[in-house]
């Protein structure tokens, strides 16, 4: 049998970054083979990466990458199991380094070997890690970042001051608007909403002419509260961001957040 010396143990940790005594059993399994040995550990992390894969993992991070010309950036969304893992400084390195090549080139998420990186982590922590989703966003002026901790993460594409950008990525993860302005929510939406309103104006019993402005003032209602600039501004809840854009000469050109765990049921 081959003598297994602690640099050979070294050098698979670094490939595999699994445990010293998983590394030094896979070189003695393979007979020394440090090829044999990390494709070894390749199909165990695989097959305990399946089994972990049927456990919940809802908790996690964002990571968030943004370039140093402030024009590129990207979110990710990484969860495990449980909120100690989610503060495990290999789990966060992950997330950063995904975020990065999100914002490069979002089809990196799915390749073969990210894949494999993923794969030995959930080897290495035990817990079921999984990349849900990303967010990219190429600046038309330039990007502003805000994470609240590591569990929202929002990218803001603005033209005005720097103290602006970074109070309306704020107000962003406080209020999470769905679209950027009443014209950019779809058809569909406000027909809907209107069908509802319209039917609670009918149970009223309302004349018809009051009935027509209830509806009217609960869809104005509606539209400012699911789109930023409708809404009341988070420093200043007696202006709408558009109107405190509009003081300031400032303008959202687009933006976009991630919150961890939304919409993962739990049970």
């Amino acid at each position: 049998m081959a003598e297994i010396s602690a640099g050979m143990v070294k050098e698979l940790r670094e490939l595999t970054g699994l445990g010293m005594m998983e590394c030094k059993k896979a070189l003695a399994e393979s007979d020394g083979d440090l090829r044999k040995a990390e494709e070894l550990l390749r199909i165990k992390s695989g097959a305990k990466a399946s089994k972990a894969a049927s456990r919940i993992a809802a908790e996690g991070v964002i990571g968030a990458w943004i370039s140093g010309d402030a024009k590129l950036g990207a979110l990710v969304e990484l969860n495990c199991e449980t909120d100690f893992v989610a503060k495990n400084a290999d789990f966060l390195a992950f997330a950063g380094s995904l975020a990065e090549i999100a914002a490069k080139d979002e089809a990196g998420l799915a390749s073969a070997e990210l894949e494999q990186k993923r794969q030995r982590l959930v080897q290495k922590i035990g817990e079921n890690i999984t990349i849900r989703r990303s967010r990219r966003l190429q600046a038309k002026g330039r990007l502003d970042l805000y994470l609240h901790g590591a569990k929202i993460g929002v990218l803001l594409d603005y033209e005005g001051a720097e103290d602006l950008g970074r109070d309306l990525a704020m107000h962003v993860s406080f209020y999470r608007p769905q679209f950027l302005s009443k014209d950019d929510v779809p058809a569909e939406v406000i027909d809907e909403e209107r069908r509802i309103q319209q039917a609670r104006a009918k149970e009223s019993g309302k004349p018809a002419e009051i009935a027509a402005r209830m509806v009217d003032g609960s869809m104005k209602k509606f539209l400012g509260e699911i789109t930023l600039l409708g809404q009341p501004f988070v420093k200043d809840d007696k202006q709408t961001v558009e109107k405190v854009l509009t003081a300031r000469k400032a303008r959202v050109l687009g933006f976009a957040f991630l919150v961890v765990g939304e919409g993962i049921a739990r049970h």
